[in-house]
Parts: C-alpha cells; structure tokens; sequence
C-alpha cells in the first residue's frame, strides 16, 4: 500500500472579529467606574510624555481673558465640534498616513466636555484630612496600655494577648491562654489575671473566647444589677436568639415584664466589640451623572468634578512642527497616536454613557415622576435596541456607575429589573413588588409579625399574585428576618 503526498490551495470565506489594541482600550474605559478612571488617565499622563493635563479655569477668568482677546466673552467651544476635527483628521487615511503636522494646527484643546467650573479653596479638604489613616484595633489597643501604668511584665503579656487577637477581636484556638503562659514562662493565673484588664479595655469584652463570655463581660462591667439579664447571656442563650421569649419566661419562672425589662439590657451589648476597626474602610459613592428636574423635564448632566482634562504637549508639538526626524519623530508620532485614542475613548465612554441614562430615562419617566412603586420591569435588550449598542456594551455602562437622581443616587444596574405578572395583566418590576413587601413589614404589629403567607395575602389585594417562597426570597435579599425572628415583646 503506497502512500500519496498531494499539495492543494483551498479557498474559504469566513468572518472574524479583531480586537484592535484601540477597541481593547475603549471597552476597558467603558467598564471602569469613576475613579478606576481617574486613576487610569492619570496613569496615561506619567506614561505618555506627549498628554499632559489641561488646569481648569474659573469662568470669570475665561471671560476676562475672552474680552481682552476681542472675542465675545459668552461665546463657548463645544466639545462635539472639537471632537469632530479629531475624526476628520484621522478619518483622513490609515493610522500610518496621518498628517500630524496638519492634526497639531487643527486640534489643540481636550474633547472632553467641561463646564469650566472650579472649587473654591475654602471647599476643599484640609491637608490633615488627606492624610488620615483608619485606626486599627491593635493601634487602638496598645495606645491605651501606652498610656496606663501597667508593670513592665503584665504589659509584657497583655501584648501577648492583643497580637493574638483575630479580626473580630476574640481570642480563637482551643488553649490560648496556656499556650501564652509556656511562651513568656509565667504562670496561667498571671495571664488570666492580664486578661481581666484587657477585656475591659476599649472596646469593652475585647479578647473574650466565646459569645457567651463577651456579653457577660459587658455586663459585668456596666454593673448590671439584673440576675434575668445574666442568665439569658449564661443560660437561655438560644432561645434569645430564636427569639422564643416564651420559652425564656416559662423556663426561668418569671413574667413577660420581667423577659421584657432584661431582653432591654441584653440589646443593648454589643456581641461583636470590635466591628468599628475590622473591615475596609467606608466606600464613598461618586455619581457619574446628575438628572435635574426643570420644570416638566429631566436634564442628564455628567459629573466632570475631578476628572482631568486632556491636551497634547506644547514642546512635542513644537518639536514635531519643527522638523523632527528619524526615531525620535516615529517615537512622538506613536505617541500622538496613542493620546489621540485615548481621548476618543474617553469622549466616547462619556457620550456612551450619557445614551444609556437617557434611554433608562425615557423607559423609567413614571419612577422619576412618581415613585419606586412606578418601576416599570427593564431589560438589557431594551435599551440596547432604543440606542443601536449590544447589550454587552450595556451592560459595561451599567456595572459600577451612579446617578444622582431627585429621588436618592442609584446605580444604573438598580432600573433593571425583572417583571411580576399582575392579574390584570400588566408587568411589575420585581424592585417594585420588594419596595411593597418592605412597607407591608415596616407596618405590621411588631408583637405578631406577618407570615411570609399572610404577605402573600395582602399581595393579591393589590392584584400580585406571587408564591410565599418568592415573598420569602425577596424578604432575604433585603436582609429582613423571618417572622418568628422579628416578633418583639415590648
């Protein structure tokens, strides 16, 4: 049997999509939020030698410097048209074939829009505020031994015990306390007598091993006087926790009154002391838009506070007008090229985002008018077909960005939503129907909380007709308890 080698040319059509470094660029401008933006321009600015950040001028500046000119002192560039001049320029032929001779001459301000507002000084923060740093719980801790006049030996062994802290502020593992004690070479009662004074630092019932220990602590402390109180923290543990106060009441022998009076004390502990220093620091949300109420109508306008505009060098320019040549020219002409991009990228982000909250607008007019229970159920694809985009690029815009709106700040993920059917045969938004489970519960009775059924109940009235695990599942995500667990007595 031979073997046959045979050489042919086949022909086959076929459409790919290439992610150019340029596209990269504009969809990864498109998901950052605010401030991964900032960061990314000013990231830009320190790489690219050719971008350099434009400073912001007061508007009574811009008109004075206007009038001396001879130009007319209200007369402003729009940024549309400034962009424009960049597409003509590089619309003009391949990247290669650009005239950045001719570009230089016709461009030399930021596309990016701005209102020429800046803050005044007294608004800023002060330079200390800049530079505070959250204090943390062994900071905390080890400033107040510092400052106490401890012996050198039991501060020896209270730092022992600080530094095997865990987040939460309790000492874990199963001999801490004798594992310390063979560690310094002291004896057990020394280091229990050491943990007595640092349980009673701040945060109160510090350094505790278990739940149970750290309330105890606390009311120790506080000199509670209450002998019910202490054995709900010693003895009836779960029940408080399963909030079965019948239970507490029949098993300690005493009166609702007296359940209720100790429950007070009980409440007011706090079983995690250390919650104020665990954690990351406070998030501060930055809104990417503003929607203004004039009138009848809403107007969209973008949050440019802090955001750095844009414009090419002076020198660079100079020295490419003046004949550059050789690598240097090839060097300042990718460079160019790369803030050219940059800046569409930006101007489109902007602009993308401007449609996408424009048509959630258009879509969502009733909750703006009226209320959260006038969200109307909303898919990507919706706004995706009213603007021309993928509902990939949506969902981009949607993910991490904020609009400061008459009624509170959301995310634009937040008008999205899935939809309820109604018996008269309209859709709800999902966001609507969990805004109505939530006031049916904030009106109950709190001594006979409703049933996730009796909810169901009320629903239907209002032509809702959901299943009690859906109310219950709706009820967890807003971090609302069951009703055994919200039943007070007091």
């Amino acid at each position: 049997m031979g073997l046959e080698l045979k050489q042919s040319l086949n022909l086959k059509l076929q459409q790919t999509l290439v992610m150019t470094p340029q596209l990269q660029q504009a969809i990864r401008l498109l998901q950052l939020n605010r401030m991964e933006l900032i960061d990314a321009i000013h990231a830009e600015l320190e790489q690219n030698p050719v971008l350099e950040e434009e400073i912001r001028q007061d508007p009574v500046e811009l008109q004075k410097e206007a009038a001396i000119n001879g130009a007319d002192p209200t007369t402003v560039q729009e940024p549309a048209a400034q962009s424009d001049k960049v597409q003509e320029v590089s619309d003009g032929g391949t990247a290669n074939e650009i005239d950045w001779e001719q570009y230089l001459e016709s461009w030399n301000s930021s596309s990016m829009p701005s209102s020429g507002i800046k803050p005044a000084a007294d608004d800023l923060p002060s330079l200390e505020q800049t530079l505070t740093e959250k204090e943390t719980l062994f900071d905390h801790l080890m400033w107040q031994l510092n400052v106490s006049n401890l012996h050198e030996d039991d501060k020896r062994i209270a730092v022992e015990l600080i530094g095997a802290l865990d987040d939460d502020g309790f000492l874990r593992g199963e001999r801490p306390l004798e594992e310390i004690a063979i560690r310094l070479e002291v004896c057990l009662d020394h280091v229990e007598r050491v943990l007595g004074i640092v349980q009673r630092l701040d945060p109160v019932g510090i350094a505790t091993r278990t739940l149970t220990e750290c309330l105890r602590v606390q009311l120790d402390h506080y000199g509670n006087q209450n002998k019910l109180a202490e054995r709900m923290v010693d003895e009836f543990l779960s029940d408080l926790e399963k909030r079965n106060f019948e239970a507490i009441r029949r098993k300690a022998e005493v009166t609702m009154e007296e359940v209720a009076e100790a429950l007070k004390i009980v409440q007011g502990l706090d079983p995690r002391p250390a919650r104020n220093f665990g954690g990351s620091d406070s998030v501060y949300i930055t809104p990417d838009l503003y929607v203004h109420r004039v009138g009848d109508e809403y107007v969209i306008v973008q949050n440019e506070d802090g955001l750095p505009m844009l414009r090419v060098s002076k020198y660079y320019k100079s020295a490419l007008q003046n004949g550059m040549n050789g690598e240097a020219k090839s060097y300042v002409q990718e460079r160019l090229r790369s803030a050219q991009w940059l800046i569409r990228s930006i101007h489109q982000r902007q602009r993308t985002i401007y449609r996408v909250m424009e048509s959630i607008l258009k879509f969502q007019r009733e909750f703006f008018d009226k209320g959260i229970e006038h969200l109307r159920p909303l898919i990507l694809r919706d706004v995706a077909e009213d603007i021309g985009m993928h509902e990939s690029t949506i969902s981009r815009v949607t993910s991490n960005k904020y609009v400061h709106t008459p009624r509170g700040i959301f995310e634009l993920k937040y008008f999205f939503s899935s939809s309820v059917p109604q018996d008269s045969g309209d859709d709800m938004s999902s966001a609507a129907v969990k805004h109505k489970i939530k006031h049916i519960i904030d009106g109950e009775d709190p001594k006979r909380p409703l049933s996730d059924q009796a909810i169901v109940e009320m629903l239907k009235k209002d032509d809702i007709d959901i299943a009690r695990r859906t109310v219950a599942k709706y009820r967890e995500n807003m971090g609302i308890l069951s009703s055994s667990k919200r039943r007070k007595i007091i």
